[in-house]
């Protein structure tokens, strides 16, 4: 079956879809924020057929969420870092990781997400207002048609 581009999509979840892929690309972004950068510390991580694996990172190369460099350790290797994009991420990630554990955990061990090294758990994510008051779920609606002028798309 062929993939149908969301590329020009009037809705930011659809664009950001098209952009990120499938969920393969969340985990390998998930582990370069957990210091991975090579290809084969991706591999073992996830255990992904390499050319699965090497499809995604040339899939985030191109979008521009990873950036390919030489590695300064070893010569002839490469190791892939993400870009001030696929940083941004961090708050996607965040926000699935918070559903998850309120949704998909009833016991048992979980990873934590803390802030520093001492392990203080961060707050949960809240959508507010542009005042800063905390919004219930249903007091958000998604209205067609407004522009945004302040941002540019990313590429």
């Amino acid at each position: 079956m062929r993939r149908t581009s969301l590329g020009d999509a009037i809705c930011p979840v659809a664009r950001t879809l098209d952009e990120i892929g499938d969920w393969w690309t969340l985990l390998i972004v998930r582990d370069a924020f957990q210091g991975k950068k090579r290809f084969s510390e991706f591999q073992k991580s996830l255990g992904l057929a390499k050319n699965i694996l090497s499809a995604r990172l040339r899939h985030l190369t191109a979008k521009g969420i990873m950036e390919k460099r030489p590695s300064v350790n070893r010569f002839g290797h490469n190791e892939y870092h993400l870009t001030d994009k696929g940083r941004r991420l961090r708050l996607v990630l965040t926000a699935l990781r918070q559903w998850g554990e309120d949704n998909l955990f009833i016991e048992g061990e979980q990873m934590l997400v803390a802030h520093d090294r001492t392990n203080r758990p961060i707050a949960r994510l809240q959508l507010m207002n542009q005042d800063g008051r905390p919004l219930e779920l249903d007091e958000i609606v998604v209205t067609p048609g407004r522009k945004r002028a302040t941002k540019r798309r990313v590429r």
